[in-house]
């Protein structure tokens, strides 16, 4: 998609247009449409909703209505694959959790396998919402940026507890230990994003800096169980653990430098983005994880696993 000079939407109106027409619906008291409102250019948007300079077109304006921010899910605009990639990946986990919880299993490995679904049901849900009805207004997009990053966060804790739960199965004290480590890094990257000033385009860089570390939390409880079992007996579980991280780092750099919409400014408004980038790899990462935990729960509850031969 080429740079154009003006957005017109779909209906024709063009920035000008837009200005006129928008200014007569709020004398009249009047909202304006999710449907048909036109798009704008970044230097068009309010100050609050200028996020990616590299992105010049098809903008949505602010709408100060959820019913009508909700319309805007079945239009093409450089939020749409946000939105939808996330809203796909939360119906597939919300699936896979309830065929899991249908399956005759012991309380306690469906809980842990549950934990990572119900992270990830939490982080893609808050993220289409968050992309959704960011276009709200300024505070409506703040409280939601919030919650995004609440939801990554819980994301890669809740995720990281089945891996804990059947790498360390026969150490409880590791366990416990690891699993408390994870959720107190949590806490305290919760504790930081719920600052105002976190969500500021300027901290883009410090946003997915934080990310990455806390993922890269999860390399202590890793190294420890590869160091403990070693290469040959963990490559083919942990491998689906590496790609997992790679794609979680791999997005999160994507995302900071803002590649490919910074070479071609324009040319990336609708497809192909950072942040569609980042999300994909989020999804996939998310993947890695489930089969990655589905090998190691299958070798540890095998019929002739035991703890004494862990232990040995």
């Amino acid at each position: 998609m080429g740079v154009r000079n003006r957005d017109i939407s779909q209906n024709g109106h063009t920035q000008a247009e837009y200005s006129s027409s928008s200014s007569g619906e709020k004398r009249a008291g009047g909202r304006l449409s999710g449907w048909s409102s036109p798009l704008l250019a970044f230097q068009d948007l309010p100050a609050w909703l200028r996020d990616n300079e590299f992105l010049l077109h098809s903008h949505r304006p602010e709408l100060s209505s959820f019913t009508e921010c909700g319309k805007t899910l079945f239009r093409l605009h450089t939020e749409t694959c946000n939105i939808w990639t996330h809203i796909l990946g939360c119906f597939l986990f919300t699936c896979i959790l309830v065929y899991h919880c249908s399956l005759p299993s012991p309380l306690f490995e469906k809980v842990a396998f549950s934990t990572f679904y119900v992270g990830a049901i939490i982080c893609l849900g808050l993220s289409s919402t968050f992309h959704t009805f960011t276009c709200h207004s300024h505070e409506v997009a703040k409280l939601f940026a919030k919650l995004d990053y609440c939801g990554v966060i819980a994301l890669v804790v809740m995720s990281s507890v089945p891996w804990i739960y059947y790498g360390f199965y026969c150490q409880e004290v590791l366990k416990v230990t690891y699993i408390s480590f994870m959720t107190v890094c949590g806490v305290v990257c919760i504790a930081l994003v719920l600052q105002d000033k976190f969500s500021a385009p300027q901290y883009r860089s410090l946003r997915a800096g934080l990310f990455v570390a806390l993922g890269l939390t999860g390399l202590v409880p890793g190294s420890h169980l590869f160091l403990q079992e070693g290469f040959l007996q963990t490559f083919h579980f942990m491998s689906w653990l590496y790609l997992m991280a790679v794609l979680y780092i791999g997005g999160a750099v994507i995302y900071a430098v803002r590649i490919p919409e910074r070479l071609m400014p324009g040319s990336f408004d609708i497809w192909g983005h950072s942040h569609q980038i980042l999300h994909i790899c989020v999804v996939v990462a998310a993947l890695s994880c489930f089969v990655g935990l589905h090998l190691l729960s299958t070798i540890r509850t095998e019929e002739d696993y035991t703890c004494e031969k862990t232990i040995a």
